[in-house]
């Protein structure tokens, strides 16, 4: 099965060829099989956040506002959608969360282990709700589609 690029409108025309620079159309997004397999990586990646943050002695009372204050990154977006974009992503990527859990494995420090447990988590549940990485252009503007009724991220846009 093959991928195809989603408009901005999610409505999967192709790749927006033509389309204003910076406008946010034609990104690319992905769908059909691999967006399901990027959402059950999501549920996974959930599932083992949450366990490694328990197995590390996290209090479960804490769990979900930690997990909700990851997304104090969105902050970024008070200076426009460009370090708003780098600033959210930065702390929504598996590469970040992985290293913190590597940092913490390495230095033998469970504190620093339930921040990347928390990291890893947040993202999972992020990308199961289909809030993917930000472009530069709009807060909506993901790797998953774009958010809202109109796209295919997150709410309303299936």
């Amino acid at each position: 099965m093959q991928a195809i690029a989603v408009d901005r409108a999610g409505t999967g025309t192709g790749t927006g060829a033509g389309a204003g620079a910076g406008s946010g159309a034609g990104l690319g997004a992905v769908a059909g099989m691999p967006r399901l397999l990027l959402r059950a990586e999501g549920v996974a990646a959930l599932a083992a956040g949450v366990g490694v943050y328990l197995h590390l002695g996290g209090a479960l009372i804490w769990l979900v506002p930690l997990l909700l204050a990851v997304d104090v990154s969105m902050v970024g977006y008070v200076g426009g959608p460009r370090p708003g974009a780098l600033v959210y992503n930065l702390a929504h990527n598996w590469a970040i969360g992985i290293g913190v859990l590597a940092v913490a494995w390495w230095l033998g420090a469970p504190a620093i282990g339930l921040v990347g447990a928390i990291l890893v988590a947040h993202t999972g549940m992020d990308r199961v709700a289909g809030y993917g990485l930000k472009y530069p252009t709009a807060f909506k503007d993901t790797h998953l589609g774009r958010l809202g009724r109109g796209g295919r991220g997150g709410r309303g846009g299936r």
